[in-house]
This record gives structure tokens, sequence and C-alpha cells, in this order.
């Protein structure tokens, strides 16, 4: 059987259960926390002040990672989504064996993606791009 075949399967699974109303937490997002013309006004204003960065709001997907410290970001326009995962999981302080996933409008995004490309696609109306981890054990 093919590797890539096997790949985006287990990909297609993961995403499905990750997704899942099962899965869902009561958290309190962002979103919810601040007005849509609060949000605006805080994006146009990093924006304006940091024209090389990207704001983003990281949040947690489901029960099973850990809460991150902060959920506001400034990336830098040049970084991967590889690179992006990197910062996040050193964050989080998560053992190595599981793995992080990175989501946006649902999606798992490419790791050699820049934030800039991502950010240009899939940014929200309020002007951050909003991204939902998750891990998954891979080891036992």
């Amino acid at each position: 059987m093919d590797k890539s075949f096997i790949n985006i399967y287990y990909m297609k699974n993961l995403a499905k259960k990750l997704f899942s109303k099962k899965n869902m937490t009561r958290r309190i997002y962002y979103k919810q926390k601040n007005s849509f013309d609060q949000r605006k006004k805080d994006s146009e204003a990093i924006m304006a002040k940091y024209p090389q960065r990207i704001p983003v709001i990281v949040e947690p997907f489901g029960d099973n990672v850990p809460e991150i410290d902060r959920t506001k970001y400034l990336v830098p326009d040049d970084l991967s989504m590889i690179n992006f995962i990197y910062v996040i999981r050193k964050r989080l302080k998560i053992a190595s064996e599981v793995s992080i996933y990175l989501f946006v409008n649902n999606k798992i995004l490419p790791g050699m993606d820049y934030i800039s490309t991502i950010y240009d696609k899939y940014k929200d109306e309020d002007g951050f791009l909003y991204v939902k981890y998750s891990g998954e054990p891979t080891f036992g």
C-alpha cells in the first residue's frame, strides 16, 4: 500500500476525530471574550505598528493537550509553519512522544507554507489568524 495514501487517510481520520462534537470543550475563546470591534481595532493597531508581523491567536482544541501560557502571538511573516509548530511546542512543554497538529479553519496545513501565505488565505474578518492546536500520542 502506498505510504502517501496511508498518511492522507490517517490525517483525515485524525481531523474527523479531533473535530467531533464529543471532543468539543466548554472553553472560552478569544472571539467570545472580545467584541468584533475590539478585535478589529487591536489587529489594525498591531498591523500598523508591526507591518512585518502577523497577529495570530493560538487556542487549544479538545482536552488532549494542555492550555498554552498565552494566546496572542506576533509572528514574523517569513516564518514557516514547521517553525511555528516548534514555537508552540516549546511553550506547551509536552512530552516528546506527543505530536502537535495545527489547524486553521479545520484544515491541517502544509509545514513548508509561510505564515504570511496562510494569513492571506485564511485570516478572519477581524484581521487575526486563528490557529487551533491538538496533540496525538505517537508511540504507545
